[in-house]
C-alpha cells in the first residue's frame, strides 16, 4: 500500500535551498531532481500559528478564527493561546485516520492536546511542559526519552538569548534527538501516513541571521558564526539522508515549510505611534521599555491599540463591540481606512518610504470566525517588524523589543514532492519547478495522494491534478 512521508522543517528559506545552497544539500536536491518542487505561499500572516494549521486543513486563518500565537477573547482585551481544543477544522491527518489509515504525527505544531488517532500523535513546542501527557497513547512518552538518550527536546525555551553558543549547541541536540525518534517509529511502528515537524529551522534563522548576512545592520566581519545556519542545513539535510536510505520503497517523500526568513531590518514602535497620534492613551506615563497590559490602558479615551510580533495586528475600541468602546459603530468604517493609510505611511528612521501593507481580513479571507484584528500589517513587507511595547526611545527600534532575534519570517516556504517508484502516472518532468503554489495544496494533495475524495471547503488544489 502507498505511504506518504512528510518532512516539515518550520522557516526553511526556499532561496537558501532552492539557489544559494543548492549544491550542498545532495539529498534535498535529489528530492527535488526526482520529483517537483517550488516556493509555497503561506498564509497571511505567514507566521507558525495559524500556517501549520492552514497547511493540513486546507482552511485559511479567518475560517480557522487564528490570527496567531494569540488571540482575542470576546468580549474582552485580554489574549489565550489557541490549542487543538479551539480547533473546529478537520486536519487532513485526522480525515486519513478516520478511514483506517495508521498515522505518525510528531511535532506539528498546534497539536497540544495531543488527539486520539489510529497511531502515535506526539505534540509541539506549544506543549506548555514535559510534566503534561503530550503524546497519544500516553506511553509513548517514555519511549520518547528511552529513544533520544534520556531527555527528549519538545524546544528551546528560551531561544532569544545573547548566549549563542549555548544556543547553538541547544538546537543540534534537540534536532539530533528528534532525528533518532523519527528513524526509530519508521523502522519499528506501523504508518501510512508520517509526518514531523522539525523547529531548529526556525530557531537558527531567529538566532543567527545577521552572522551569516552582510547586508544585516548588525553584521560583525569575521564573526565566529559566520557559518552556522549554513553547516545547520548541511546537517540536516544529511540526517534527511539518513531518512531516506531508511524508508520503505512506497514511500513518497514530501518537504515543506510553513513560510520563510528574510533580514529584519528593525522594528515599529507601533504602540508608542499610536500614542503619540493620540489613539492610544494609557493612564500612566511608562517609565522606560515595557509590554503592554491592557490594565496600563485608559479605555474612555483610547481608540486603537496593537499587538506587535513579525507583524502588527490593529485593534480598534469599538462601542458596543469591546467592553469600553469609544469609536462609533457608523464611524468605524471611516475611521479604519483613514488609520489604514496613515499607518501605511510611516516612514523609515531617515524619513524614507516603506513599503507597507495594512491589510482588512474580510478582504483576504473567506470567512472571519473568532475576533479578528481590524487590521493586519506588515512593515515594509515584512522587513520590519511591529513592536507591540511602550516607553521605547525610538519610533525605529535596531533590535527586537522581546530578546535578540535577527530574522523575520518572510511569505514563501518550501515545497518538495517526490514520488515513490511505484507511484502510478506522475503528471510532471522530473525536476520541474511549480509555481504558483499555495499552502492550501498540501491538505489537497495528501488527501488526494490516498485516494480519499477532497472536502469541497478545502481552498487548495491537489498538485496530482
Amino acid at each position: 500500500m502507498a505511504k506518504l512521508f512528510i518532512i516539515g522543517l518550520d522557516c526553511a528559506e526556499p532561496s537558501l535551498v532552492f539557489e544559494r545552497w543548492r549544491e550542498d544539500l545532495p539529498n534535498l536536491v535529489s528530492l527535488m531532481k526526482e520529483g517537483v518542487y517550488g516556493r509555497l505561499r503561506s498564509t497571511i500572516p505567514p507566521i507558525t500559528v495559524p500556517a501549520w494549521t492552514s497547511m493540513l486543513t486546507g482552511k485559511d486563518p479567518g475560517v480557522l478564527g487564528f490570527y496567531g500565537f494569540r488571540n482575542r477573547k470576546p468580549q474582552s482585551y485580554d489574549l489565550f493561546i489557541p490549542n487543538m481544543t479551539h480547533l473546529r477544522e478537520k486536519p487532513c491527518w485526522e480525515i486519513l485516520s478516520e478511514r483506517g489509515l495508521q498515522v505518525i504525527l510528531l511535532g506539528i505544531p498546534q497539536t497540544y492536546p495531543p488527539k486520539r488517532v489510529n497511531g502515535i500523535m506526539v505534540s509541539s513546542f506549544l506543549t506548555p511542559d514535559k510534566s503534561k501527557d503530550y503524546t497519544y497513547p500516553r506511553e509513548i512518552k517514555d519511549e520518547l526519552d528511552q529513544i533520544a538518550d534520556g531527555d527528549y527536546i519538545i524546544d528551546i525555551r528560551n531561544f532569544r538569548t545573547e548566549d549563542k553558543k549555548w544556543l547553538l549547541g541547544e538546537i543540534y541536540k534537540m534536532t539530533q534527538r528528534r532525528f533518532k525518534v523519527v528513524k526509530e517509529f519508521i523502522r519499528r511502528k506501523p504508518w501510512d501516513f508520517f509526518m514531523f515537524v522539525e523547529m531548529g529551522t526556525d530557531r537558527i534563522h531567529h538566532g543567527f541571521w545577521r552572522y551569516m548576512d552582510r547586508d544585516h545592520r548588525l553584521y560583525e566581519p569575521n564573526n565566529p558564526f559566520e557559518n552556522a545556519i549554513f553547516d545547520y542545513y548541511v546537517y540536516v539535510d544529511k540526517e534527511i539522508g539518513e531518512l531516506l536510505e531508511i524508508l520503505p520503497e512506497e514511500a513518497s517523500v514530501m518537504v515543506v515549510s510553513d513560510h520563510g526568513a528574510k533580514r529584519m531590518k528593525g522594528a515599529i514602535a507601533i504602540n508608542d505611534w499610536l500614542i503619540e497620534r493620540g489613539y492610544l492613551v494609557l493612564k500612566e506615563r511608562p517609565n522606560g521599555r515595557m509590554r503592554l497590559d491592557p490594565k496600563m490602558i485608559d479605555w474612555e479615551r483610547t481608540k486603537v491599540w496593537a499587538e506587535g510580533g513579525y507583524y502588527s495586528r490593529i485593534f480598534i475600541n469599538v462601542k458596543g463591540r469591546e467592553p469600553q468602546g469609544i469609536v462609533p459603530p457608523e464611524e468605524y468604517e471611516a475611521f479604519r481606512e483613514k488609520l489604514k493609510e496613515e499607518i501605511e505611511a510611516i516612514p523609515d528612521d531617515k524619513g524614507g518610504r516603506l513599503s507597507t501593507k495594512a491589510f482588512k481580513p474580510e478582504e483576504i479571507y473567506r470567512s472571519c470566525n473568532g475576533f479578528p484584528p481590524d487590521l493586519i500589517v506588515y512593515f515594509d513587507d515584512l522587513n520590519w517588524r511591529g513592536a507591540g511595547t511602550v516607553g521605547n526611545a525610538s519610533l525605529h527600534l535596531f533590535e527586537n523589543d522581546t530578546g535578540p532575534d535577527d530574522a523575520n519570517h518572510a511569505q514563501d516556504g518550501v515545497f518538495i514532492f517526490r514520488p515513490s517508484k511505484e507511484f502510478g502516472d506522475f503528471p510532471y518532468e522530473k525536476g520541474e519547478e511549480l509555481k504558483g503554489l499555495e499552502i492550501y495544496d498540501v491538505a489537497s494533495t495528501v488527501l488526494d495522494y490516498f485516494g480519499c475524495g477532497i472536502p469541497e471547503d478545502f481552498q487548495g488544489e491537489s498538485i496530482l491534478g
